[in-house]
């Protein structure tokens, strides 16, 4: 829409100047189609923040499945521009995220707080739009570390279009206090004003502010490594706020099955623009199968042919047969050499004899977007309980964790999911064994999170879990390690020098993908 307002406005001028140049230019510079802020819906632009953040098909294909999928091992790739499955560099993959949210998600989601935020009759909708920034800011300063936050998406309200970068500790602090200033003021009794603009509760007082404090928990437990007592000061403040407390709390958007930004971003890439590039990693299936995970037939399934895009004649849904789901190694290729997939200890004898990523569940145009769950609530206090910070007992948080992630396979179209008879035996045969807590609960996030990429890849920067084996390749920037961020847009080098080179300055090893970000540090 902001791109059609531009080139018609810039159309107009030039027909009026070619057509008479003596009209006066006043008459010229007042568009009378300009969208000014009295005629603009500040609850559209609300559900156009919760879509982009939601992903779509751009930043998705480029960051969330080319790096983030194959870097922490869920998915595995041969093709040579996937290059998160061998830590090569792709400055525009790597800035992607970056280049798409910051002119949509975070501008549009400013421009509500801006316009909601003197409005009494707009209270509850604009501590909901508080929440929903803090979600797109989360994500944003935990793929790149330090960024424009206090200044950022303002440049039509105050013409600043040089924004600093702030600190990722004082990004956590103030969104910390974000979520709790506009938790509490949340009130039920007050009016809904956004209602079905709100994609994901509409509008419902009550399970935002869960989703505050939920959210609170996600970004107190972030701070493990870095600062515990403030960690557990806020994770204790998260559990007395109250957070999820089923599956009919999760947080979720719905897509249509089209292929626009309204569509599952990763599902769209995986069925349609892209459905022959990837596989399910070997490192992911190995670890179900030999756990006798319920969850893999629900994860993945082989195709005779893959590469058949959605909607084309031969679109094949796979074979979810237990035995023949096979995961495929990272860091090979199909170039002919030492490292080419033929070489592969469980090759079998083509590459569609491994599994890609289930197109009834999750690689689906319509498939759901998991904001955040009720699964990753319990599994994070399973570990704050294993530290000592809130009461209860780690081993049935963690149980409530594993439960819950199972069960939410039905909110993907996964019919009746997981019986409770196979979750039962999953964790008779996998008890909590708080001598190896810490690693049982954050692999039980990494499977959790299958298809929230960038979230699986932050908790396992947090943790150091699941152990994964990093590849070796040549041509990797990372010395044979996985990344640790995204590198900023280089065009902030130019645009932005000032406040690029001051960011850049507090990191070690400079504006790299090794670099580690405050949260991540070395331990």
């Amino acid at each position: 829409m902001k791109k059609y307002i531009c080139r018609s406005t810039l159309a107009l001028a030039l027909a009026m100047a070619i057509g008479s140049c003596n009209k006066n230019l006043e008459s010229i510079n007042n568009d009378p189609n300009h969208i000014t802020s009295s005629s603009m819906d500040y609850n559209l632009l609300f559900t156009g923040a919760q879509v982009y953040t939601s992903g779509t098909d751009y930043e998705a294909w480029r960051n969330s499945l080319i790096y983030c999928s194959v870097m922490i091992q869920h998915l595995s790739s041969l093709q040579s521009y996937w290059n998160g499955d061998k830590y090569t560099y792709s400055a525009g993959y790597n800035s992607a995220y970056w280049d798409r949210e910051y002119p949509n998600a975070v501008t549009d989601i400013q421009e509500v707080i801006n316009n909601f935020k003197d409005d009494a009759t707009k209270a509850n909708a604009y501590n909901i739009a508080r929440i929903m920034r803090v979600i797109i800011f989360q994500r944003m300063t935990d793929l790149y570390g330090d960024i424009p936050y206090s200044e950022a998406g303002q440049g039509y309200s105050t013409g600043n279009g040089y924004p600093k970068y702030d600190e990722q500790k004082d990004i956590y602090a103030d969104m910390l206090n974000e979520l709790q200033e506009a938790a509490t003021t949340l009130d039920a009794s007050a009016s809904n004003t956004l209602g079905s603009a709100d994609l994901i509760y509409a509008g419902d007082v009550a399970k935002w502010k869960k989703l505050a404090y939920s959210q609170m928990l996600r970004l107190a437990m972030r701070m493990t490594k870095v600062d515990p007592s403030t960690a557990q000061t806020w994770v204790q403040t998260a559990v007395a706020g109250g957070l999820f407390t089923s599956n009919d709390d999760n947080a979720i958007i719905k897509h249509d099955a089209v292929t626009t930004d309204a569509s599952n971003g990763n599902g769209e890439i995986l069925v349609y623009q892209d459905p022959n590039a990837s596989r399910v990693s070997k490192t992911f299936v190995d670890m179900l199968k030999n756990d006798a995970d319920p969850r893999l037939i629900y994860f993945t399934t082989v195709c005779t042919d893959p590469s058949i895009a959605f909607g084309s004649s031969g679109f094949d849904y796979g074979d979810t047969t237990w035995a023949k789901q096979l995961g495929m190694p990272n860091g090979y290729d199909q170039n002919g050499s030492t490292t080419d997939i033929s070489t592969a200890s469980n090759y079998p004898g083509s590459i569609n004899g491994y599994a890609v990523v289930n197109r009834y569940t999750f690689a689906r145009e319509d498939a759901p977007t998991f904001i955040l769950t009720h699964a990753e609530n319990q599994l994070l206090l399973a570990e704050a309980a294993q530290r000592g910070w809130i009461s209860g007992n780690a081993a049935d948080y963690y149980t409530a964790g594993v439960t819950a992630a199972m069960n939410q396979l039905t909110q993907t179209g996964a019919g009746t999911g997981v019986s409770a008879d196979k979750i039962t035996a999953y964790l008779a045969a996998h008890p909590y064994d708080a001598a190896n807590g810490y690693e049982m609960i954050n692999t039980q996030y990494w499977i959790a999170t299958f298809m929230d990429e960038y979230e699986a890849w932050s908790n396992w920067r947090r943790s150091g879990y699941p152990v994964l084996t990093p590849v070796v390749y040549y041509g990797n920037v990372t010395n044979g390690t996985i990344p640790r961020r995204f590198t900023y847009p280089t065009s902030e080098a130019t645009i932005n020098a000032t406040n690029y080179n001051e960011a850049v300055s507090r990191y070690t090893d400079g504006d790299k993908m090794t670099s580690r970000m405050w949260w991540d540090a070395a331990q």
